[in-house]
């Protein structure tokens, strides 16, 4: 058997480098590593993305393929069980299946496909990184990320686990802890000093991992050119610019996700008999087999039961039996939008690709070469019932609360062009998007759309820089964007008024503290000697609600003595960018809108591991001339530790500086340390 799967194996990588000399395409690294990729088609470009993506970091596109197809644990070992879980209950690859074919369009698919051939073709020339069980990887493996992966950023995940822990406490909640996100801003010629528009792209994510940017400009003959953030996995670009427009990516959070309890018929000794309408239906049922690795490298394997109603997935508690019914449940074609997207030339075209109505939620903030700014809080908008608690438990015995239509593209809440010409987002609220005076209206929306309420304290900033200034330089504009301050309606500086009212009595290591955050500007900058007390305070009190105040204040100026010998190190010594043998002061933190996401290293420091990241800056000035810069956070090779791009963007990135996006054939001139067809 184990002949047969060698050879199982050499056959198919011996096809797909025989593969690689059917494609038309060039990669070009710039001198940051950076790929551009030079294509005769549109397929043949993605063919060479899947291969510079696989040079620079294959074991998260290997990891991003297996959480796809539900066998994470079998990668990972325990760690990837909820995964996999969840694929299954999803039915993703059922989904996949019906669907792939029959309802995406060719060229998408010829896209996704050639992509995978293209990690294939890397994958045939190193096999000592290909994971068994991996080859070959497929479009519909890339189908089946997006698939699984777009409904986990409004919390459908979040939505599940909440469901299936043992207790109904907080069942319909989704989202809680430290706040996460993205900024997204565009200024129009009116709002720029210079007449420029300007675009900010600025999503917040995990430094490493499926979810990590990676940079790349594409050009093909067929008329597709873009720069800006893909993911480990995927051959469109999700956010960025092409030659006449751009967007930036934020993550919303509507309510998108309804939970149905359902009555179990008590006779019944399957228990797979559930009411609906006065009648006993049968939940669809199936055993998953999961495949999980153990640490001496054999495997286990773990069996859930994967249960469907007319709702959706249906899951079993100790609580009771629920059905979920979900935006974007059963959807195979979200890389048709984003394609549409990427090759959009105009607004109109923009929103046409937008009102294909297929991503279940983000937000986007556009700009265009035209001197056009606009906000779209998108979603797949359930057209729910009237007069029905839809952020509650539903009874899951009425049929009348299985929606079945979505809100179409012109009743998602979104706004073109305001007199104040600027619109942004930072996970905030829609109906503050621009000037007060420009906003949308939460009035001219349905309740039952669920849209959130809530403002960051990245949005109260943005309202503070952005929305104060009524002539924003372009040094104004970037300026803005690395903000380090915490506004006075934030939560943080709620925190610190809460600690300030302690009474200080005869304590002197609280009235030295209270000292400290009383002088205190509220700015993260690196030599702030109040920020790590008052910051990790405050984070500890947001983590953990049930803490006390005072305990929690005293735990951190423990923790600061321990590591540092005072209670006021410098927000420096504390907050850390660390990659490699690159260990750096970096300014920032939580929730500021040069956000800074760290986690603590055995010294005491925090490692910053998510937050800003990939950051662009693209311009188009007052002729319509465009422009654009970026940085990430470490480098073009996101997991090669011995390629010179490992890290040589961090040190750019902690001094909130930037690097020239090369978009043009002429821009790019020069600029070229190699030029090669994949394989070579």
């Amino acid at each position: 058997m184990r002949r047969v799967l060698i050879g199982l194996v050499a056959a198919v990588l011996a096809a797909t480098a025989a593969d690689a000399r059917t494609w038309d395409v060039h990669i070009r690294r710039d001198d940051w590593g950076v790929p551009h990729i030079r294509a005769k088609t549109d397929a043949d470009a993605a063919y060479g993305l899947g291969y510079a993506q696989s040079e620079d970091d294959f074991a998260t596109l290997q990891e991003s393929v297996f959480t796809g197809r539900g066998r994470l644990a079998e990668l990972q070992g325990p760690s990837g069980i909820e995964s996999d879980y969840l694929v299954a209950l999803q039915d993703v690859w059922g989904t996949v299946t019906r669907r792939y074919a029959r309802d995406l369009d060719a060229k998408t698919r010829a896209v996704l496909e050639a992509y995978a051939a293209g990690a294939n073709a890397y994958a045939a020339q190193h096999p000592e990184k290909v994971a068994p069980g991996l080859l070959p990887i497929t479009g519909q493996d890339l189908a089946a990320a997006t698939t699984y992966r777009g409904p986990t950023f409004y919390g459908l995940d979040d939505a599940f686990r909440r469901t299936m822990r043992p207790s109904a406490k907080k069942i319909a909640e989704v989202n809680d802890g430290v706040e996460i996100g993205s900024n997204g801003v565009a200024v129009g010629p009116r709002r720029s000093a210079d007449g420029a528009t300007r675009l900010l792209v600025n999503s917040h994510q995990p430094y490493t991992g499926p979810l990590a940017w990676y940079e790349a400009v594409i050009q093909t003959d067929e008329g597709w050119h873009v720069a800006g953030g893909f993911f480990p996995g995927g051959p469109f670009m999700l956010h960025g610019h092409n030659a006449h427009l751009g967007w930036a990516s934020t993550v919303d959070n509507p309510d998108l996700v309804d939970i149905y309890k359902l009555v179990m018929n008590p006779d019944d000794p399957d228990r797979l008999q559930y009411r609906m309408d006065g009648k006993w239906k049968r939940l669809e049922a199936r055993w998953v087999e999961i495949k999980v690795k153990r640490p001496d490298g054999g495997f286990d394997t773990v069996r859930r039961e994967a249960l469907r109603s007319v709702h959706g997935p249906v899951v079993r508690t100790d609580h009771g039996v629920f059905a979920f019914r979900y935006a974007g449940m059963d959807e195979v074609r979200q890389n048709a939008q984003y394609y549409a997207m990427n090759k959009a030339s105009s607004l109109a075209e923009w929103k046409a690709a937008m009102a294909m109505g297929l991503l279940p939620s983000i937000n986007y903030i556009y700009a265009d070469e035209k001197g056009n700014v606009g906000y779209v809080y998108n979603g797949r908008y359930p057209v729910r019932k009237a007069g029905v608690d839809w952020k509650g438990v539903l009874p899951g015995d009425r049929s009348d609360l299985i929606w079945t239509k979505q809100v179409p593209f012109a009743g998602v809440p979104q706004l073109w062009n305001p007199k104040g010409d600027w619109v942004f987002n930072s996970n905030n609220t829609p109906f503050h998007a621009t000037d007060p005076a420009d906003d949308m209206k939460p009035e001219a929306y349905p309740k039952e759309m669920g849209i959130q309420t809530n403002m960051t304290n990245r949005a109260y900033r943005a309202l503070e820089t952005y929305g104060a200034d009524p002539s924003i330089t372009a040094e104004e504009f970037e300026a803005y964007k690395y903000d380090l301050a915490y506004s006075t309606k934030s939560d943080l500086a709620k925190g610190i008024a809460l600690l300030m009212s302690i009474p200080a009595g005869n304590d002197a290591d609280l009235a030295a503290a209270q000292a400290l955050m009383k002088d205190w500007d509220r700015r993260t900058n690196r030599e702030s000697r109040a920020a790590p007390l008052a910051v990790l305070t405050v984070l500890k009190l947001v983590q953990s609600p049930e803490t006390p105040p005072l305990t929690a204040l005293k735990g951190v100026m423990a923790d600061l003595r321990k590591h540092y010998g005072r209670i006021d190190p410098t927000w420096g010594e504390v907050n850390r960018i660390r990659r490699g043998k690159v260990d750096l002061p970096i300014d920032g933190g939580p929730d500021v809108f040069r956000a800074v996401y760290g986690r603590p290293d055995p010294d005491g420091r925090l490692h910053a591991v998510a937050g800003d990241t990939y950051v662009m800056f693209v311009t188009w000035d007052k002729d319509g001339k465009l422009s654009s810069k970026s940085i990430h956070q470490f480098g073009s090779a996101t997991l090669d530790e011995t390629s010179p791009h490992y890290a040589d963007q961090t040190p750019l990135f902690a001094a909130m500086q930037t690097k020239p996006v090369w978009f043009t054939e002429d821009e790019l001139k020069g600029h070229v340390a190699r030029d090669y067809r994949p394989g070579e």
